[in-house]
């Protein structure tokens, strides 16, 4: 994003940076985020390395990801666009919220922005995102976010040992803006 955009809640989303290895370090610390690293992050130099494949990424243009920050800049989750397919104008929605965050719309005002920017200056036309069934709160988020709920996909992940079912959502660029406020979080 060229510029930085103030959400509702004076939270920024914004390109990760170096100096945010404090805050990605304590999110990956608890035991659920586990699932949500490409790689083990254990130490500040783990956390330098996730956060150097982030930059790497968006300079390649393959995938995009952005810190939620606060008022004070700390990291609160992340927003990431990836799996962009320009032939079919499509990408995949991941996010994050670190425990602290969560219930204070992190997820939901990090994914608006992100997706409006890709629609305005990536030019995609879709975006979808999944979520375990199991978690309701990314579900509130993703449709709070304007992303409509599409269907199923029966144990599609599978975590120690258990499978699990997946909600597809999307969002498209002619869809309206989802409403400034937000769904409750949990």
């Amino acid at each position: 994003m060229r510029d930085r955009i103030l959400l509702p809640a004076g939270m920024v989303p914004r390109p990760w940076e170096i100096s945010d290895a404090p805050s990605v370090l304590k999110a990956f610390a608890e035991p659920v985020m586990e699932r949500q690293a490409d790689a083990s992050v254990t130490t500040t130099a783990d956390a330098e390395q996730w956060l150097q494949r982030r930059k790497d990424q968006w300079h390649r243009r393959v995938a995009y990801s952005f810190a939620v920050a606060d008022s004070t800049d700390t990291a609160l989750g992340s927003v990431s666009v990836s799996n962009v397919d320009p032939r079919h104008s499509t990408g995949w929605v991941s996010y994050w919220t670190a425990s602290a965050a969560r219930g204070r719309g992190v997820a939901t005002h990090g994914c608006r922005a992100p997706a409006n920017w890709c629609f305005a200056d990536l030019g995609l036309f879709r975006l979808e995102l999944g979520h375990r069934t199991d978690n309701p709160a990314s579900c509130r988020a993703a449709l709070a976010s304007g992303f409509t709920a599409e269907g199923l996909q029966r144990q599609k992940l599978a975590y120690d040992g258990i499978r699990y079912d997946v909600e597809m959502h999307a969002r498209l660029a002619t869809d309206p803006h989802p409403a400034q406020q937000p769904l409750e979080e949990t």
